[in-house]
């Protein structure tokens, strides 16, 4: 019924897409009420709701925090949830062109952001256009656009306190054909006294890493009076790089692969290669980061020491990102960011991590922020709904799944996670050189279409 008027806007919808993509809208939050999450991603926000303004539809700027953009009438709101801020990217991250100018190659449009999550908030807002452009729903349908979904939510939380919450919905951030479950999320900070015989830590820099995001550089600076000690480093490691700054100073690199946090399996974590260089290197004045090493702290799948038996049900297994190390008043801080499978509760996983103090008498752990698992019934309406859509759209035969990511699904209840990434296709959120096919953003925009209009007749 819409497919024909999505294919219409299809070159309107890239350079939208594409324009968004230009404002590096990275959430930096801010005491200026004018910008609360950073000058970018208040251009981010008044970019889509004037696009919005523009289509025919009512918009609302809600004290820069948020927005939205809505058509139809009655008393029902259906709820469309996506975010406009993107986590960083530096050119010399090895993107093939710059993150923050739009590119097209071989049916792919790159830049940060064209999946995560500006390309499918796109999608979705044509999808919308179709049906207030060719027919009459029973419900209101709402987008809702947030600017500090890849920090701390504050933009969603924000609107639930001001605005009228959806009865029904999707995110339009995950993964096709539906996502029933997302695990639980917890952030947790350790802080102990650190150092290393014979050196002064005079700096470690991860390049202000996201903690949703594996590390793929971390370096360390050291000064040392001990001359042997420096110039007798191992320098085979393909992963290190030893830069001598001066005749008592060097700076060791550690290179690894991003990816999401929710995949650490996808990427190669910088923070561990280099910890490891270090315990074969150097001797410490505490057994502390040889400590965490050995029981599994460095671990991408259920660290051992958390339970005998890994830590697993149908959501998936629990994974651990070790994201940020950062050196501050003679304190080695570590920060990790752990997805529990539903079933776990995460007050649990942080008492385990709170035992580690039991052997160090300077350590501090502390619990940085959690949100809770979502899980919706397969075959609740919502999800078979949705799914059904999906397989009609695609000819294809598939199930709901569960996901390690978090999306603003689980802000609201009887909403779920639905696409845009299609199944088998590789996850390209938080990664070098991150793209959406535009075949399939059309092909979405279409699978989109049919939903809302189906959950608002």
């Amino acid at each position: 019924m819409f497919d024909e008027l999505i294919e219409n806007d299809k070159n309107e919808m890239i350079h939208n897409i594409s324009e968004l993509i230009k404002i590096p809208s990275v959430s930096s939050e801010t005491d200026n009420s004018n910008f609360p999450f950073g000058e970018n991603c208040s251009k981010a926000l008044h970019y889509i709701l004037k696009l919005g303004e523009s289509l025919g539809f009512r918009t609302k700027n809600i004290d820069e925090y948020c927005g939205y953009i809505e058509f139809g009438e009655g008393n029902e709101l259906v709820g469309i949830i996506g975010h406009l801020d993107v986590v960083p990217a530096l050119e010399e991250d090895g993107w093939t062109t710059p993150p923050f100018s739009p590119s097209i190659r071989d049916g792919k449009l790159f830049g940060r952001g064209s999946i995560d999550d500006k390309g499918p908030v796109i999608s979705a807002l044509y999808a919308m256009k179709s049906i207030k452009d060719s027919i009459k729903v029973s419900k209101r349908v709402r987008l809702i656009v947030g600017l500090n979904e890849e920090k701390n939510w504050k933009c969603i939380n924000y609107y639930k306190s001001k605005e009228e919450w959806p009865t029904i919905g999707f995110s339009p951030d995950a993964d096709f054909p539906a996502i029933y479950a997302e695990k639980g999320i917890i952030s947790i900070e350790l802080k102990n006294t650190f150092s290393i015989k014979d050196c002064s830590i005079l700096e470690i820099d991860c390049k202000n890493n996201a903690i949703n995001v594996v590390p793929k550089y971390v370096s360390i600076a050291l000064e040392s009076n001990n001359s042997d000690l420096l110039n007798k480093l191992d320098k085979t490691n393909s992963k290190i790089k030893i830069t001598k700054i001066n005749t008592n100073t060097i700076k060791i690199e550690a290179f690894g692969t991003s990816a999401h946090a929710a995949h650490p399996d996808l990427g190669d974590n910088a923070i561990k290669t280099l910890v490891e260089y270090l315990l074969d290197n150097f001797e410490f004045d505490s057994n502390y980061l040889k400590h965490l090493y050995d029981i599994g702290f460095f671990s991408i799948h259920s660290p051992k020491f958390l339970s005998e038996k890994t830590i697993e049900d149908e959501s998936g297994i629990l994974t651990s990102n070790v994201a940020i190390l950062d050196y501050k008043d003679n304190e080695l801080i570590i920060r990790i960011n752990l997805r529990v499978p539903v079933n776990t509760k995460l007050n649990d996983i942080f008492d385990r991590y709170c035992l580690i103090t039991n052997d160090f008498e300077n350590l501090k752990v502390s619990k940085l922020g959690t949100q809770k698992p979502l899980y919706v019934d397969k075959n609740s309406y919502l999800v078979k709904t949705l799914v059904d859509i999906f397989n009609k759209k695609t000819n294809q035969n598939l199930e709901a799944i569960a996901i390690g990511g978090g999306t603003y699904a689980r802000a609201f209840k009887n909403c779920i996670s639905y696409g845009l990434t299609m199944p088998g296709d590789k996850d390209m959120c938080h990664q070098v050189d991150e793209f959406v096919d535009i075949d399939k953003l059309i092909l979405s925009s279409k699978i989109y279409a049919e939903a809302i209009y189906e959950l608002a007749k």
